[in-house]
């Protein structure tokens, strides 16, 4: 499961471990801390009656014996051991989500070149995904009026949407939506030209 915005990934398991030749050990809880697609690792704090341990290193884990035992001290997996172990439950996750930001030119409806250059890899993201929810929403800068901003940026995820459509994408797949100046991703005063707000957020899920 996911926590604090995809900051950690933890994995819990239930498992009994026994050797070929010894005599069954009773159900252990296995806690392992991973980290995010981009190498992100938070902390989790794993804690019942008898004591407490905190995971803040990526593979870092603790195991709980019963209910009578607190959690033991962490060890440090190696990323093989881990995936080997849960390879079940990670094999029915869904693939991350992946997000892209499409910036453009000021006052405009156009694309920067390198925007532009994305609009390929936006689309084969969706193709191989097969994704059935991809969001698009507009945005622009505080530069003209409220209602002026808020049309600008229908605009431009129109645009987007169009492009993805004209290339074989199902619009029924699609989620357009708009936000003008409100929700900038630079705080910024009124009337400021900003090139980083003049965008729209592609979400493939």
């Amino acid at each position: 499961m996911e926590l604090l915005s995809r900051i950690l990934v933890v994995f819990f398991v239930s498992a009994v471990l026994a050797a070929c030749s010894a005599p069954q050990a009773p159900p252990q809880s296995l806690f392992v801390l991973m980290p995010d697609d981009s190498g992100t690792v938070g902390s989790i704090t794993v804690s019942n009656p008898q004591g407490s341990q905190t995971l803040g290193e990526a593979w870092q884990a603790t195991a709980v014996a019963d209910s009578a035992a607190s959690p033991a001290a962490p060890t440090i997996l190696s990323a093989d051991e881990v995936k080997a172990r849960f390879h079940d439950a990670l094999a029915v996750q869904p693939e991350p989500v992946r997000r892209f930001i499409l910036y453009f030119q000021k006052g405009s409806k156009a694309l920067t070149e390198e925007s532009q250059a994305l609009i390929p890899e936006v689309i084969a993201t969706i193709r191989e995904r097969r994704s059935v929810d991809t969001s698009v929403v507009g945005h622009t800068d505080t530069v003209g009026s409220n209602e002026a901003n808020m049309r600008l940026s229908q605009e431009r995820a129109a645009i987007i949407a169009t492009m993805l459509t004209d290339a074989g994408i199902d619009p029924t797949m699609l989620e357009t939506s708009s936000h003008g100046e409100r929700n900038l991703l630079v705080s910024t005063d009124d009337e400021v030209s900003e090139p980083r707000n003049r965008r729209v957020e592609i979400t493939v899920r």
